[in-house]
């Protein structure tokens, strides 16, 4: 929802509501203008909303966390994308690998951020997430790494808390080159993970180590 001021929702929203979650007038209901506002909402009578509270705006993490992974066949990676909403990432990137069995051309890529997107919007209306994460890309593993991603890797040395971002590899692997990176590489699980589960394996270590991190008590004690 853009404006919390009018809290009107457009027709899928509406539909979602009423038919999918079948709320009645009076029911209550959590709008979010996926930057970080919120206002308690009561259904009425048309399907539309009132505002039932004042609009509350969440804090910004104080540590931004980020996971890139490459586009997978199927629905793999947008079920990734979901639970890694879920968790609270902030920016989730498409990576570019060389040996992605998606290749990343002309419209593809466009097709693939939307379904990312909506996958995203989804997730966080489920889990009231009032902050949308950030969709980026699509980057090479050199570039991410610029950008100060580090590999997940099985043979990885250092700490996922040691990192604020994590590049998960394809289902093929890292090619010779992209192993090549001067990125520290971090490890996730004593056996080889699918590329999903090494991104939401990725996503929860990181906002694990954020809560944990002496910023966050800080932030949560003001």
């Amino acid at each position: 929802m853009d404006d919390l001021g009018t809290v009107a929702i457009d027709e899928p929203d509406r539909h979602h509501l009423v038919r999918v979650l079948r709320l009645r007038a009076g029911e209550k209901v959590v709008a979010s203008d996926g930057r970080g506002s919120w206002r308690l909402c009561a259904m009425i009578g048309d399907g539309s909303l009132e505002a039932a509270s004042d609009v509350v705006t969440e804090p910004v993490a104080t540590e931004s966390v980020a996971v890139w992974l490459p586009a997978l066949k199927g629905d793999r990676a947008e079920w990734a994308v979901a639970k890694l909403t879920e968790l609270g990432v902030d920016e989730i990137g498409l990576l570019r690998c060389e040996r992605a069995t998606v290749r990343l051309q002309g419209a593809v890529v466009e097709r693939v951020l939307s379904r990312w997107r909506r996958v995203a919007r989804e997730a966080a209306c489920q889990s009231r997430r009032t902050r949308l994460p950030e969709l980026v890309g699509p980057l090479d593993v050199e570039s991410a790494v610029a950008l100060g991603a580090h590999r997940c890797d099985l043979e990885g040395e250092s700490e996922a808390s040691a990192s604020r971002a994590l590049a998960v590899g394809p289902e093929g692997g890292w090619s010779e080159a992209e192993r090549g990176t001067a990125a520290a590489s971090v490890g996730l699980a004593d056996g080889v993970l699918r590329s999903e589960t090494a991104a939401v394996v990725a996503g929860a270590m990181l906002t694990a180590s954020r809560r944990a991190s002496p910023h966050a008590a800080r932030a949560e004690a003001q």
